[in-house]
This record gives structure tokens, C-alpha cells and sequence, in this order.
């Protein structure tokens, strides 16, 4: 509002009352503006989702995670269920499973593809050899000994043709893909058009004329399967051979803990660098683990829940009123309330600064009771180990029925480690990554191999690639790449692609490995020759 027009319109009219009944109108106007304000603020608050158990653990279960705000950001409906399902769900479960089948069709419509054009190649040669025998035998020429040995030359090519196919493009699919392969689409399109024009000439010199020479034929049927092996070593030449020289350097960051790894890719689409990037993902990077995302998660929230918000716009109604009113009491209070807002903020910002104290010795505890707990299951693990191998020096003089086997004792001995491994395992959030049975089958796996303790304990204690886990957290887990350009298009300098999971993403950048110019210096071999003169007057 501004100043000068509210003065100009009090002074035009004489009456006070009428005045100030304007001016209690104004202020519920702006009251009532600062409360829909506030409103519309609350109302359009984004707040991440809480964090969800991860990977269908069922000890994540009893410990609930929910939103620091969930008191006031949580909208009740009354006779409706919080696990109904609502319209966009049923939209998006229903696109998800047309998606899965329709994902499923295509691998199956793919395969069959495959499938026909492989026995089209493989039979083509033979029904190059046969159809002469039964359309006209009896104008056939005899075959002589050059032709039977080209018979022999023909079911070797045929086989190793036959071999070499099945190790290159019959082998299990490592993942479904969003786009097909160029490369094999090309060389499939390339070997249906070469197999027709094979058919072409066939029928038209050798079907339509019948022809007599049959030692000709079995030559042709040859140079088929001699292109046909050719056509195969260009297909590793662009399947296999052309990605392994590494040409660019890929930066993977998780978005979550920022864990990051690099790689060196060769030539690969957008698609197939991104299958490369998580198979290495599986072998490299940490276990996910959500529960230390919520530490920082709580912390945060307690740092927000000590920080207070102040109106300016009380302060500047205040000043306003005591402008307009003229009155020394109320400049007066319009000072108070400034002063006081200013201390306060002030305050505020003193418990600011002093937050990182906090978070120093909350750290602090935290590695202090990792340190205790990891001390304790150490020496737990070496003992029970140590009741091991008094059992193990003991066996020979027990009775055949008595001797236990390595099962049996590691659930004989994993009550003795049980409590300290997961106390150890709770302060360090991962009671959600290691089961009781999981834990018996390694300690059954250390004591047949005879491992050590530190052995035993190395799963633990530090954090492996989710491949050292159970199925359950990595097996048919859905990615979705999300890419600006093409994904069957080629890595290029600064591409940037993501690697959606249901838990988290992954943040791919590329960069191109420079090329290097190396160049020689010639050092003339005499110039490293001495003399060492020697005076009269030394010792030596």
C-alpha cells in the first residue's frame, strides 16, 4: 500500500470514524490477503517422499519412516483408505504391465526373427545340392573326385558357420534394451538381401535351365558359404572388436550418497554404454543402504525445527499505523516490535553458527559407539572361531555318530556372536542387508573352507558390491534410461544420461579421451662419459 495515497485520502474526508472505518477495512483486506498468502505457501510446500525399505526387506518393516512434517502436510480423507488406489495409479499400473508385455513380445518376436533366418541361411547351401538331384537326375553329370572333395569342403564350412553363429548371437540376453541393436538389425538386412540374390541367380541359371554341370553347382553352394563366413567375421568386427578400444572416460555418480566411479567405454550407443555402466555398477559401487540417508535427513530436520520465521510485513504495518495516526505511543511500539524481531533474528542466527558444533560431536558419538561395537563382535567371532577349532582337534577321538557337520556347527555357535553382531550391525544400518540365514551359510562356508575370523568378519565390516548380497536385492530390477538424444545414437564428448531405479538414479557424464602426441628426444650416449681426475694431495 502505499503511503502517500492512504495520507491523501484520510485528509479529504473530515470525519475520524469514517477514516478509520476505511482504514479497519484496509487492514482486514491485508489480513485477509496474508492469510490466503500463507495459505497458498503451505499448500504448494514440496516435500521429498519418506524414504522406503528397500529391496522388499522385512526388518525395515517395524521401523516406520515417515516426514519430520507429516502433521501438516498429511491430508485425512474420511471414508477412504490411505492404501487406495486412486485413478492415475490404475493408469500407471495398467501402462506398466503393457509395457512388460509388451517388452516380452518383442524379445519373443526378435528371437523367432533370428531364429528363421538362421535356418534359411544354414539350408540354403543343402537345397542348392539337393533340388538338382530331384527336379532333373537323369541329365546330371557324374561328379568327379574334385566335387566330392568340395562335398567335404562345404559340411566343415557349414559346421563352423553353424558354431560360430550360435557363440556370437544365440547366447543368453544380458538385459532387455529400449531400442534394437543397429549393427545386427544392418547385419541381418545384409545377409536376407545376399541369401535373395543368391536365390535370384539360382533359379534363373540353374533351376530354368537345368543345368548339367553339377560339379558348377556345388561350386556355387561353396562361394555361398564362403560369403556367408565372411559376412560372419564382419559381424565381430562391429559387435565385438570395435567397443574394445576405449575411447571415452564415463563418470558415475549415485544422486543419493554421491558414491562415484569412472570407466572407459569404447564405441557404444547410448543404450549399451548404459548396460555397461550398470553391470559395473553391480560389481563396484557399495550396497545402496537408505537407512544412512535418513541420519542426514533428521539431522536437517532438527537443524529447520530450531530456525523461526518472523513477519516483516508486522513491522511495516506497525510504522504505517504509527505514521498515519501520529501518535508517540504507537511509533513507540512499532520501535519495540522492530527491536525485538531484530533480536530475535539475531538469536537465530547465533544458534546458526553454532549448529556444525552439534553435528562435530554427533559424529563423534556415533564413530565412538561404532568403534565399541565393533570391538566387542570382534572379539566374540574370535572366540567362537577359537571353539571351533578345539572342536575341530577334538573330532578324531569322538564316535563316527558324534562328529558335527559344518552346518550344525556354525548353528551351534552363532548364539555365542549373535548379539554383538547385531548390535554392531543396527549401529551401522545394515540389519536390513544381512539375514539370519544369510549369516549361518557364510559362517557354515567359513568354517568348511577353514577361513579365519577376519575373514568372516570382512562382510561385514565393510560395505560390498550388491552382488555379494542376496538375489533379492538386485535380481529383475527395472532401470529406465532417460537421455536427450537418441539412445541408439553414439557416446558422445559431454553426453549425460540418467539410470533410473525405483530407489535411486544414476548420473552418467562422458568425456572423450584426448588424443596424445608423444614425441622422442635422442640422448647421444657419449654425454653421460666422465673423467675423474685424481690430485696428489687427496688421501685417495
Amino acid at each position: 500500500m502505499d503511503t502517500e495515497s492512504t495520507y491523501s485520502g484520510y485528509s479529504h474526508y473530515s470525519g475520524r470514524s469514517r477514516g478509520s472505518h476505511r482504514h479497519g477495512e484496509r487492514s482486514r483486506d491485508r489480513h485477509k490477503s496474508r492469510s490466503k498468502d500463507s495459505r497458498s505457501e503451505k499448500s504448494v510446500t514440496i516435500n521429498t517422499l519418506p524414504a522406503e525399505p528397500l529391496l522388499g526387506d522385512s526388518s525395515l518393516r517395524g521401523e516406520k519412516v515417515q516426514d519430520d512434517n507429516w502433521g501438516e502436510t498429511t491430508t485425512a480423507i474420511t471414508g477412504t483408505s490411505e492404501h487406495s488406489l486412486s485413478q492415475e495409479d490404475i493408469v500407471r499400473i495398467t501402462k506398466d504391465l503393457e509395457d512388460s508385455v509388451g517388452l516380452d513380445c518383442r524379445h519373443y518376436v526378435t528371437r523367432s526373427i533370428a531364429v528363421i533366418l538362421g535356418l534359411l541361411v544354414f539350408f540354403t547351401p543343402l537345397a542348392f545340392l539337393v533340388l538338382p538331384h530331384i527336379l532333373w537326375p537323369e541329365k546330371l553329370q557324374s561328379c568327379g573326385t574334385a566335387c566330392e572333395g568340395l562335398f567335404i569342403s562345404v559340411a566343415f564350412k557349414l559346421l563352423i558357420l553353424l558354431l560360430a553363429v550360435w557363440a556370437l548371437f544365440f547366447r543368453p540376453a544380458r538385459a532387455g534394451l529400449p531400442r534394437a541393436f543397429v549393427f545386427r538389425i544392418l547385419l541381418a538386412v545384409l545377409v536376407l538381401l545376399f541369401v535373395i540374390s543368391y536365390w535370384l541367380f539360382y533359379s534363373v541359371r540353374i533351376l530354368d535351365s537345368q543345368d548339367e554341370n553339377y560339379q558348377g553347382i556345388v561350386q556355387y553352394a561353396v562361394s555361398l558359404v564362403d560369403a556367408l563366413l565372411f559376412i560372419h567375421y564382419l559381424a565381430v568386427v562391429l559387435l565385438e572388436l570395435r567397443q574394445l578400444q576405449p575411447c571415452y572416460s564415463v563418470c558415475v555418480t549415485r544422486a543419493t550418497d554421491g558414491e562415484t566411479r569412472h570407466y572407459n567405454l569404447g564405441q557404444l550407443s547410448i543404450q549399451r554404454a548404459a548396460l555397461a555402466v550398470i553391470e559395473h555398477y553391480y560389481c563396484d559401487f557399495p550396497i545402496h543402504n537408505p537407512a544412512l540417508l535418513s541420519a542426514s535427513k533428521s539431522r536437517a530436520a532438527k537443524h529447520l525445527a530450531g530456525l523461526k520465521v518472523y513477519n516483516v510485513d508486522d513491522v511495516f504495518e506497525a510504522r504505517l499505523k504509527a505514521y498515519l495516526w501520529d501518535s508517540p505511543g504507537n511509533n513507540a511500539s512499532a520501535g519495540i516490535a522492530q527491536s525485538q524481531s531484530r533480536a530475535m533474528i539475531a538469536a537465530a542466527a547465533r544458534r546458526r553458527d553454532t549448529s556444525h558444533n552439534e553435528l562435530y560431536y554427533e559424529e563423534a558419538e556415533h564413530e565412538r559407539r561404532v568403534r565399541k561395537r565393533r570391538a566387542r563382535l570382534v572379539v566374540a567371532v574370535e572366540e567362537a572361531f577359537t571353539h571351533i577349532k578345539r572342536m575341530q582337534e577334538e573330532e578324531p577321538k569322538k564316535a563316527p555318530g558324534d562328529v558335527m557337520d559344518p552346518r550344525e556347527a556354525a548353528q551351534a555357535i552363532f548364539p555365542s556372536m549373535a548379539r554383538a553382531l547385531q548390535k554392531y550391525l543396527r549401529t551401522t544400518k545394515q540389519q536390513h542387508c544381512h539375514s539370519m540365514e544369510s549369516i549361518q551359510q557364510h559362517l557354515a562356508f567359513c568354517i568348511t573352507n577353514n577361513l579365519t575370523p577376519k575373514a568372516f568378519l570382512e562382510s561385514y565390516l565393510t560395505p560390498g558390491p550388491t552382488l555379494q548380497y542376496g538375489k533379492d536385492h538386485w535380481l529383475g530390477r527395472r532401470w529406465t534410461l532417460i537421455s536427450e538424444a537418441s539412445v541408439t545414437s553414439g557416446l558422445k564428448d559431454g553426453s549425460i544420461f540418467l539410470l533410473k531405479c525405483v530407489d535411486f538414479s544414476l548420473v552418467v557424464t562422458t568425456r572423450k579421451i584426448p588424443y596424445v602426441q608423444m614425441s622422442e628426444e635422442y640422448i647421444d650416449p657419449k654425454s653421460h662419459k666422465f673423467v675423474l681426475r685424481l690430485q696428489s694431495e687427496t688421501s685417495v
